[in-house]
């Protein structure tokens, strides 16, 4: 069986301060109704059906999950104790689902990614499933550049080495460049952007955990082997034992048998404010003005902000966030940046704005 595996677990920091720990990006519905969860679930839903969906999260977003999707089994909604990156959450789950089904290929998918053209990315999916089963490759979508962009890793391919089913072999990977770098690697033309998709069958992962990750191999099948009344204590306990790695430098680096799939659909994993400015619609003076605002020469700036009229004179290029308790001011060329503001309050321990 085909199953999907969501990872929700973010804090989302580049979102604050409408993003907090207690209801992050990936809860919020930055854009329409829906939350970027619920449409994520439902991207996938005419391929994967809701009893194949896992969604690994933390305990304060359970309550969250359970509410907007009420139809999801309560088991299929996995808390990490503590956050450890993406090779443990993804090792996590490859581990349960081993138990359930240790034939199944896994669809590995971040909670907050905005696609459209919802059929092309079903394709994909489809074409990465069938390289995963044929060639039992780890399998990972890359997205055709537009842009030369800073904040996306890369994926460099060989574009003489297509497998039957379309994908391509992967040389190697390549993390978030500077702008110089970037515009090389879109000139070359052989680099697309690494969306964090991933898929593959549970045994191949986990037999690539077990060789480049031997220590998070091993303490997975410890989580596996507990039971008893002390369960949660001890799966606690090991858990939060873990050493944080990513999926891309754990296991993808070092792995032999890497294969990408071209996704040539509309994708964006809404990083930050800017990307939100980036793709809503505008007034004639550029600005995303979402309620009403007073904005007079302005140009160029988003205003987000529900409780408070804000009013700007003679300014250009601001994201302006207003949630109540906190008011946030940055250029937009600075939005990755909005990031520091969290490690600032965390290190200072203003945890009422976290």
């Amino acid at each position: 069986m085909i199953h999907a595996v969501i990872m929700a677990g973010g804090v989302g920091a580049r979102f604050w301060p409408r993003s907090r720990k207690k209801k992050p990006k990936q809860v919020l519905n930055i854009f329409g109704s829906n939350t970027l969860l619920q449409e994520t679930v439902s991207r996938i839903s005419s391929l994967i059906p809701l009893p194949q969906i896992l969604i690994i999260t933390t305990v304060e977003l359970v309550e969250h999950i359970r509410k907007q999707l009420p139809d999801l089994a309560i088991d299929n909604i996995i808390a990490e104790p503590v956050g450890r990156n993406t090779a443990p959450c993804i090792g996590l789950a490859a581990q349960i689902l081993k138990e359930r089904d240790p034939d199944g290929i896994m669809v590995v998918l971040p909670a907050d990614h905005l696609i459209s053209d919802g059929e092309r990315f079903i394709a994909c999916l489809q074409q990465a499933i069938e390289t995963a089963e044929q060639d039992d490759a780890l399998v990972t979508i890359g997205i055709t550049p537009t842009q030369p962009e800073t904040g996306y890793g890369y994926i460099q391919y060989d574009q003489s080495a297509r497998s039957a089913s379309g994908a391509y072999r992967v040389k190697t990977f390549a993390e978030k460049p500077n702008y110089d770098t970037a515009k090389r690697f879109i000139e070359s033309g052989d680099f697309l952007w690494n969306s964090g998709m991933f898929i593959w069958s549970v045994k191949s992962i986990l037999s690539e955990i077990e060789h480049s990750l031997p220590e998070l191999y091993a303490a997975l099948e410890a989580i596996s082997a507990i039971s008893g009344e002390s369960k949660e204590t001890e799966f606690e306990h090991l858990y939060s034992g873990l050493r944080p790695i990513s999926i891309d430098y754990g296991v993808m680096e070092r792995a032999q048998n890497v294969a990408v799939v071209k996704g040539d659909f509309s994708w964006s994993d809404i990083g930050n404010w800017a990307e939100v400015y980036r793709l809503s619609p505008k007034d004639s003076d550029g600005n995303v003005n979402l309620d009403g605002h007073v904005l007079i020469d302005s140009k160029n700036c988003m205003v987000d902000s529900t409780d408070h009229l804000v009013a700007t004179v003679g300014v250009d290029n601001l994201i302006i966030i207003n949630t109540g308790d906190a008011l946030l001011i940055c250029h937009r060329d600075h939005a990755q940046n909005v990031k520091q503001i969290v490690e600032y309050m965390e290190r200072n321990k203003l945890d009422q704005y976290l």
